[in-house]
């Protein structure tokens, strides 16, 4: 079994992956909070750790991965104060928080199969956990990490002497800057809630009885809950954006050594931000594209995970249209290549394919090695397509068979309106109609009895 080298957030350097049980990798992956439709930001991150995912397998590893749903707790401005997303996504898309949950985790998981990404071993949900969530707070509870304010219980990040290690944040200057808190009762600026109260005046849409009180969980008890469930405590690989890091990982950590005494979790793996425009994607900045856009636009959203995979998982994307065409290119090279006869592994390929996998994801090395194999004369194109189909194990691109092409149903009717447009001989208007299909990436063909149309990307 080859080597794992992974770069580990909580030691800030490369490590040996040492699994906790020979050949079994239990790993968590902080999933999404289904208050609204996923974008390609979102799922930059599932893909990255699904590329983990099968190059462990890849490497011959069982992979137990577990990815949660959050459908609760999370506050709108990621902290304490501010309103719960579920409660204000219900209001936005006037649904019940129940079916905006199950609306948006279905979008989730369509997404999964949109872009291959292979369905985790566990998906739970964090309002089918809440009776785990609460013994969890009982033990740190028990264990003198918390207290009680009149809108919750909070955990007493004081009684955490290395709360601030894991991110390097300096607690003082926190201390300093803390602005006014809308809850004045918490002790330290950096304590979070583990349990909120519902507010008296309102009936929440999601509520249970606990023994504080009616209420609800704070965003981070749901993962160290879950995670340690259905891993074990310890276990092996937490994974998240690398905007975890301060705030929801902190945390989590804390409430480890809150209730075990301990780290949940060996290895922390983060990534970092997909931009547009040099900013990090969000509604000022743009690119808030869905995968589900880029497919009405013409393009097939496995042209986007080749785009991430082109990039290394700490040094985060850069997203545009003229990029997204390029991997577009790309790609379907890659299928033309990929279909037909097989004959054998290279093993020079082999090798090296194995080794850059196993350094800390390095799939650009691995997408360059591809490329380098191709054109390499001195293999047959047999060989070279065999042991590409191999390596699509980990790239999981679908290659190797010849994909049906679907074109969008704008192509279709602006094909239909030039076709009209030629009926009538307005040529100026069949011209302006065939460069407008040829700039989404399609090609309109003349033929006797109609027209044609196929992908130019």
């Amino acid at each position: 079994m080859e080597k794992f080298i992974l770069y580990n957030t909580a030691t800030r350097q490369k490590e040996e992956l040492k699994t906790i049980k020979k050949g079994l990798v239990g790993m968590y992956c902080c999933g999404p909070t289904v208050y609204s439709s996923p974008h390609i930001g979102n799922m930059y991150a599932y893909i990255v750790w699904d590329s983990l995912v099968r190059s462990l397998e890849y490497l011959g590893y069982e992979v137990h991965q577990v990815i949660n749903i959050t459908d609760v707790g999370h506050l709108v401005n990621d902290s304490d104060d501010g309103e719960d997303k579920m409660e204000k996504g219900s209001r936005k898309d006037n649904i019940s928080a129940w079916d905006l949950a199950k609306k948006y985790e279905k979008e989730f998981v369509d997404n999964l199969e949109l872009l291959n990404i292979k369905k985790p071993w566990k998906m739970p949900r964090a309002t089918e956990h809440i009776a785990e969530q609460i013994e969890l707070i009982k033990l740190i509870e028990k264990n003198g990490f918390s207290y009680q304010t009149s809108d919750g219980i909070y955990f007493d990040t004081a009684k955490f002497v290395g709360y601030g290690d894991f991110a390097k944040l300096d607690i003082e200057k926190i201390k300093e800057g803390a602005r006014v808190e809308v809850n004045n009762e918490k002790k330290n600026p950096t304590d979070f809630a583990l349990w909120k109260f519902s507010p008296k005046n309102e009936k929440r849409q999601m509520e249970w009885e606990s023994p504080w009180g009616i209420g609800f969980p704070g965003w981070h008890i749901e993962c160290t809950a879950m995670s340690t469930k259905y891993l074990g405590n310890p276990f092996d690989i937490h994974t998240g954006g690398e905007d975890h890091i301060s705030i929801h990982h902190t945390n989590e950590i804390a409430q480890g050594h809150g209730a075990f005494g301990k780290q949940t979790a060996n290895y922390w793996m983060h990534n970092a931000f997909i931009t547009f425009n040099g900013e990090k994607i969000s509604k000022s900045s743009g690119g808030l594209y869905t995968v589900f856009d880029l497919k009405e636009m013409g393009y097939d959203p496995l042209a986007y995970r080749y785009m991430v995979l082109s990039s290394h998982y700490r040094k985060g994307m850069s997203f545009s249209m003229e990029t997204l065409k390029a991997a577009t290119v790309a790609l379907n090279k890659l299928r033309e290549f990929s279909v037909g006869d097989t004959g054998k592994m290279i093993p020079e390929y082999l090798n090296e394919f194995q080794r850059l996998v196993a350094n800390d994801l390095a799939m650009p090395e691995v997408m360059a090695l591809i490329w380098k194999m191709i054109a390499d004369k001195n293999y047959s194109t047999n060989d070279i397509r065999f042991t590409l189909l191999d390596f699509d194990r980990v790239l999981g691109f679908g290659l190797g068979v010849k994909i049906k092409e679907e074109i969008p149903k704008e192509i279709e009717k602006l094909a239909k309106l030039r076709f009209e447009a030629k009926a009538q001989k307005n040529w100026a208007e069949s011209d302006r109609l065939r460069d407008e299909i040829k700039e989404k990436g399609y090609i309109i063909e003349d033929q006797p009895e109609g027209y044609k149309l196929k992908k130019y990307l």
